[in-house]
Parts: C-alpha cells; sequence; structure tokens
C-alpha cells in the first residue's frame, strides 16, 4: 500500500509527514548511490586494494615464510595461512572507512551536503544507508581480496567456518563505517579525513596481531592489544579461516557489537542535530 497521497485526497497541512513508516524508496535510492558512487571507479576502490593485499602477502611469505609456523593456542599455523585473513580484513575495515568518511565531507566541501538532508528521509534511514553503502563496498573488496589469496595459497585460504568469517567482518565493517560517519561528521577538509586514517585507524590495524601473535608480546603489549578492538574484529574472522584464535570469541563479538552500537548512537545523535552539518 502507497503511503502518498491519492489523486483527489485532501493534502495534509503544512508540517505533517506523509511517510509515517519507513521511506523504503528513499533508503533503496540513497544506498543505490552510495554503491554506485565507489562502484563507477571499482578498478580503484575495489581491484587496487585486493591487488595491495596479494603484494603484501607475497613480500611477508617471501621474506618470513621460512620461519616455520605461527602458534596460535598451542596450535601451529602456517604463517602463509596466519595473515591472509588479517589482510582481508584489513582491506575489508580501511575501505569501509573510506567509503562512509568521504559521503558527508565531500558534500560538506562542494556544498551538496543539501543533497542529504532535503529528502524526506529520516536520520536513522539516512545513516542506515551510508553505513550499508560502506558495508557492501567492505565485503566487495573482501571477496577480490579472498579470491587474490585463493589463487595464490589455494587451500589454506577455503575458510572453516563462514559463520564467523561473515560475521565478523560484518561487525567490523559496520564499526568502521560507523568511525567513518563521526570523521565526515567532525572534518572540515579532506586533511581531517587523512589525519584520523594515519593515526587512528593505520595504527590500531597495524598493532592488533595482523602479523604476528599477541601470545608472543610481553604481558602489558598483551593488555595493550586486547585494549584495542581491531584485535577482536582480526582474531574472530581469523579463526573462521584457520579454527583457531588467541581470543575469546564470544567475548570479542559481545566487545565489538556493543561498540558497534554505542557508534551508531553517536552518529544517530550527531545527525539528528545537525552538528557541523546544518551550522
Amino acid at each position: 500500500m502507497s503511503s502518498q497521497p491519492e489523486i483527489g485526497q485532501q493534502l495534509p497541512e503544512p508540517g505533517v509527514p506523509v511517510i509515517r513508516n519507513v521511506n523504503w524508496g528513499g533508503l533503496r535510492t540513497l544506498y543505490i548511490k552510495e554503491v554506485r558512487r565507489f562502484f563507477k571507479v571499482q578498478l580503484q576502490t575495489i581491484w587496487a586494494p585486493a591487488i595491495s593485499q596479494l603484494m603484501l602477502m607475497v613480500v611477508f611469505t617471501t621474506a618470513l615464510g621460512s620461519r616455520g609456523a605461527v602458534h596460535v593456542g598451542g596450535i601451529g599455523v602456517p604463517f602463509a595461512a596466519f595473515i591472509a585473513p588479517g589482510l582481508i580484513v584489513m582491506g575489508m575495515l580501511n575501505n569501509a572507512f573510506a567509503n562512509s568518511s568521504f559521503s558527508l565531507l565531500v558534500g560538506k566541501i562542494q556544498g551538496t551536503i543539501v543533497d542529504y538532508l532535503m529528502p524526506p528521509l529520516s536520520t536513522a534511514e539516512l545513516l542506515f544507508a551510508i553505513v550499508a553503502g560502506a558495508v557492501t563496498r567492505a565485503f566487495m573488496v573482501g571477496g577480490a581480496v579472498w579470491l587474490a589469496m585463493l589463487v595464490y595459497l589455494g587451500a589454506e585460504a577455503v575458510p572453516h567456518h563462514v559463520w564467523a568469517v561473515l560475521w565478523f567482518g560484518l561487525l567490523g565493517s559496520v564499526l568502521l563505517a560507523c568511525l567513518g560517519v563521526l570523521t565526515s561528521i567532525w572534518a572540515e577538509k579532506f586533511d581531517h579525513a587523512a589525519a584520523v586514517t594515519n593515526f587512528v585507524v593505520a595504527p590500531l590495524a597495524l598493532l592488533s596481531g595482523t602479523f604476528y601473535s599477541v601470545e608472543r608480546l610481553a604481558p602489558a603489549f598483551q593488555a595493550v592489544s586486547h585494549a584495542n578492538p581491531f584485535f577482536y574484529i582480526i582474531s574472530g574472522f581469523r579463526y573462521g579461516f584457520i579454527g583457531v584464535a588467541d581470543s575469546p570469541i564470544l567475548v570479542g563479538s559481545l566487545a565489538i557489537l556493543g561498540l558497534d552500537a554505542v557508534l551508531g548512537l553517536i552518529c544517530y545523535t550527531l545527525l539528528r542535530r545537525g552538528w557541523k552539518i546544518k551550522n
């Protein structure tokens, strides 16, 4: 049933909403816009990250592959099979952040932010469409990176628990998408977004146990690693591929889910107030 007024029907008073529930048409349109924006340059946004992550795999396995297995939970795992899931999810996280941090920021800089604010979309619908577009890009990049790893590693790149790969990939992508939305709300120029990437996202990703097992660290540095949300994302995602993890899967899942909810609520509140957007 359409929520639009029929021909001959009396129009509502000014200020009275016509679309009383979810604006599915507007939500779908904005989501498609977000996807088409990065898909039109897919060579740069999807396939280039896959090649970059594959090159990192080649470099690390060539330089360090002779050191043998990495021990996770007391089980020896081949080095290539150990770092491959981390490289896949790193590509997903970086691109989820890049997509959502660009959406509102480019509108603010180019003066086209009205295209997001004027349509009859609620704050929740606007936030959902932006985050969903970023998650879609993350999974496309993750699929492209996984295909590259599958060609290079063969059976070692086949997941043991597909549910864990999808679940932690989703949790991590939503986390970085929300962080990207916060960045795009706060930032006033591209340098601000680049600063968050270089001084927040990149260090957290590199110091999360992607290229090493945190079990080899001193107790103090293990505590620091366990305070890093990226550690739980990568550990859970790696569990989906190799069947073992260096952190409790349930604890990590609940921690990231709670963090997603907190960041989502913050994004919703700031968008609803129009902080640095409607001023």
